[in-house]
């Protein structure tokens, strides 16, 4: 079944669940943030069929998240890096596993993160980026921003 493209929503989590949306997307960049970046290792530890690794991974590569850099000429085999876009998609995977060792992991989270700096395991909070203050939904207000068109994700009031 093919769902619905949200390519004309004018909507950045729209254009976003575009290129990462579909699960076994977000587990491919999990494991490549966790340094994964051989074909048959993702395979593996996913146990996802060949053809839709193979599709998910050119989407990958399409839209800039992961690059191929060949290691063996033949046959060709690639490693699959993540690039500063792909990178930048950390904070989403933490925020995810985040929500769910808080609300699907009954016997504790599966992994930690470590601060290297303290030792300690810790949560990333969110602050705003002009102040330092932790920033939830009830401490900030949402309004049109600059690529705002007619079609806008915000309802009217």
């Amino acid at each position: 079944m093919r769902r619905a493209s949200f390519s004309g929503m004018n909507c950045s989590v729209a254009q976003t669940l575009e290129v990462v949306g579909e699960w076994w997307t977000l587990l491919i960049i999990r494991d490549a943030l966790f340094g994964v970046t051989r074909f048959d290792d993702f395979s593996t530890r996913l146990g996802i069929a060949r053809n839709v690794l193979t599709q998910r991974l050119d989407t990958l590569v399409e839209h800039g998240i992961l690059i191929r850099d060949p290691y063996q000429d033949n046959p060709v085999r690639y490693d699959y890096r993540l690039t500063d876009k792909g990178r930048d998609l950390w904070t989403v995977i933490n925020a995810l596993r985040q929500w769910g060792d808080k609300w699907s992991a009954p016997d504790g989270a599966p992994v930690e993160l470590v601060h290297t700096g303290c030792g300690h395991t810790t949560t990333l909070e969110p602050v705003c980026s002009e102040c330092g203050e932790h920033v939830d939904r009830g401490s900030v207000t949402v309004r049109l921003g600059p690529g705002a068109g007619p079609n806008s994700p915000l309802p009217e009031r």
